[in-house]
């Protein structure tokens, strides 16, 4: 593969739900260009795209691939983005990176949720669009109905600008809108690339798709209106002028179809990307970050200063970091030595890769705009930028799902310790939307991931590429235990077993101190009842009381603990038995104060189409939710609420349950309030 100038590179993420065909539609476009002598499927493991083991297993992509297709003289970057919904992050680095966007929607149910967050999302970031109709050779499916379901759900900007032609329910050939021809792929009538007249019971329907065509096009152009209006038709050049515009705009998302399996639309959509979709490098300029927070403004070209950001990292036990890059200025060379913009460290670049999905080619250099990989850096993760020595420069960084779905883990054996530790920081490393935190008050590992199938690939990843055997479970809830009313405990430590014993006394007022989490402690001892040498004595010993609470084991926070009195023995006390007499005097408080159980309440703040608010209100009211706000936002619902930690460790997969997959939710923690009786009972009970 032959190094490609910028203006000559079409970056492409590739959307939609999973199951829609996305890998299937590059597998039909890398064995029509002869890049592969096979249509690979992933689930006999011949795909040249979804070649990981857990891929292979589950039928579907988990990771995002970079697919080069080199068709007329152009190099297309797909990027191929996982459709289900647990490897978000995968399908945001892919989805960052591309400058174009191709939607892959299904011709039996065209309207699934991938479809439409990934409309969205291509709305919301502006990037040029294209949707493609795929599986049209399936039992009841036909073009008409899914373009009709695509039309009325996202808009007018919907246009379809190739339709099939059916005959005796199979595909033999298609309508191109803007050129009026028809070419055949089957049948007596198929003549190669040779263009026929299209069908004449099309012809009206063709005519209709073309005047939706006309109009979006005069819409963006004010030449092209006045014509328009005068009735007067546009030349092919002018059609061409204006749909590119369009497109750019957002005025024209231009619908394809056929059927990746059977190759049928593929060369069409190859032509379609290359004719209408913009490159990188028309983009102008991109503004980059000096570490001093400075806004640069650079030339999206070859003859700027270089800058390439690590869009995608993969930590691989024997062959090292593989780090994916886009360049989005200047030229990026092999053997050179360049800067980490965002850490300031040196990194010697070797070779440079063009990625094809499990293959590396090497390459001399990358041009602006254009997608590859390099290996072993040693300080650049993903997100950091590679520039130029004396340049420092940022870019804009690549915004990921936080993960919320946790889960305590452990290693089996203690052979497994040092195993895991290993496993969990490589694949921190590669995946932006896995986190590992130590909880040092539950003594537990919590990993936390978007859902289970996520957390299911990386224990797996865990067992077979690190060799580490864990146990998981649910994390536990960090309650907290209070006291409801005054009382003084006494603790009198007296220990005489020949020559020098031990003795403390003293008496400590506990009341609640709401508002300050951690024990206040005070004295207002008289009379030197106990020698000032002993208060922190004292003190110690409470703190270490409230560690462990008298109900059901918990932190025991806003109190205030006060030493009014005691004795003490000239020769047999001491610190240690001052401290065993705070124990002491705590426990006889307890039995006093009317302990009660605590637990954390959050902040939740989750985002839903309006037609699930009521499902999702209904749901965290059963969950002992309290509403505090609704706000309506680009056609969903924004919903504040507040709801206790224990009713929702598993809300990530429910809340996907409930809206298919369509409603997003962040956490924060708020405050702790007194658990209900039965329910404390219940934990009480099983913390004994």
């Amino acid at each position: 593969m032959r190094d490609y100038l910028s203006s000559e590179v079409r970056n492409v993420s590739v959307l939609g739900h999973s199951g829609v065909g996305k890998t299937s539609v590059l597998e039909a476009m890398l064995y029509y260009t002869k890049a592969t002598d096979r249509f690979g499927k992933t689930s006999d493991g011949s795909s040249l795209i979804d070649f990981d083991a857990e891929e292979i297993a589950r039928g579907l992509s988990v990771y995002t691939s970079i697919i080069p297709i080199e068709w007329e003289n152009c190099k297309i970057n797909f990027i191929d983005t996982p459709g289900y919904l647990d490897f978000v992050g995968e399908k945001e680095s892919g989805f960052n990176v591309g400058d174009n966007v191709l939607i892959v929607a299904s011709a039996k149910d065209p309207l699934q949720s991938g479809t439409k967050l990934a409309y969205k999302q291509a709305i919301q970031s502006k990037k040029p669009t294209i949707f493609f109709i795929n599986k049209l050779d399936e039992e009841d499916t036909n073009f008409s109905d899914a373009y009709t379901a695509l039309h009325e759900e996202f808009g007018k900007s919907i246009i379809p600008f190739e339709v099939p032609i059916v005959e005796n329910g199979e595909i033999v050939g298609s309508v191109n809108i803007i050129k009026n021809k028809a070419w055949y792929y089957k049948g007596p009538k198929a003549e190669g690339d040779k263009p026929q007249p299209v069908p004449e019971d099309m012809i009206e329907e063709v005519s209709l798709y073309k005047d939706q065509i006309a109009e979006a096009v005069a819409m963006g152009d004010d030449d092209l209106m006045e014509k328009f209006f005068s009735g007067e038709e546009f030349s092919d050049a002018e059609l061409t002028r204006g749909v590119r515009i369009g497109i750019r705009s957002g005025e024209i998302i231009p619908v394809y179809s056929g059927s990746a399996t059977q190759s049928i639309g593929i060369q069409r959509l190859m032509d379609l990307i290359v004719t209408y979709f913009p490159t990188y490098s028309e983009k102008g300029l991109y503004t980059a970050t000096t570490p001093n927070g400075v806004n640069v403004d650079l030339l999206t070209t070859e003859q700027e200063v270089l800058t390439a950001q690590v869009f995608k990292t993969i930590a691989d036990p024997f062959v090292g970091r593989i780090s994916y890059v886009k360049v989005l200025s200047g030229v990026l060379s092999s053997d050179t030595t360049l800067v980490n913009g965002n850490n300031g460290k040196p990194e010697k670049v070797g070779t440079i890769f063009v990625i094809k999905g499990k293959h590396q080619t090497a390459a001399g250099k990358l041009f602006t705009g254009d997608i590859g990989a390099i290996n072993k850096l040693q300080f650049t993760k993903t997100n950091d930028t590679l520039c130029e020595k004396g340049k420092l420069l940022m870019a804009p960084e690549i915004v990921f799902t936080q993960p919320m779905y946790g889960q305590a883990i452990s290693p089996a054996t203690k052979n497994d310790e040092d195993k895991l530790s290993n496993g969990l920081a490589r694949i921190a490393e590669e995946d932006p939307t896995f986190k590992v935190t130590s909880n040092k008050e539950t003594k537990e590992t919590v990993i936390y991931g978007i859902g289970d199938q996520h957390l299911s690939v990386i224990l797996n990843k865990l067992k077979n590429k690190y060799k580490a055997q864990v146990v998981i479970g649910d994390p536990k809830i960090m309650y907290r235990e209070t006291i409801t009313k005054p009382a003084t405990g006494e603790g009198r430590h007296k220990k005489q077993s020949g020559g020098h014993g031990q003795f403390g006394h003293v008496f400590v007022d506990f009341e609640p101190n709401r508002g300050v989490e951690d024990m206040v402690f005070d004295e207002k001892v008289f009379g030197g009842a106990v020698p000032k040498q002993y208060f922190p004595a004292v003190e110690t010993g409470l703190r270490e009381c409230c560690e462990k609470g008298p109900l059901a084991g918990y932190k025991v926070v806003n109190m205030k603990a006060t030493l009014k009195d005691g004795k003490y023995h000239d020769v047999d006390s001491s610190e240690m038995a001052f401290k065993l007499a705070a124990h002491l005097a705590f426990k006889d408080a307890m039995k006093k104060c009317r302990p009660i159980l605590l637990e954390p309440i959050m902040n939740i703040s989750i985002r839903v189409p309006d037609e699930y608010t009521g499902t999702v209100i209904g749901d965290l009211n059963k969950r002992r939710g309290s509403i505090m706000g609704m706000t309506p936002e680009d056609g969903d619902q924004l919903i504040e609420a507040q709801v206790p930690m224990s009713e929702i460790p598993k809300y990530s997969i429910e809340l996907r349950a409930m809206t298919q997959g369509l409603g997003t939710y962040e956490l924060s923690m708020d405050r702790y309030d007194p658990v209900p009786d039965p329910i404390a009972k219940r934990i009480i009970e099983a913390n004994k």
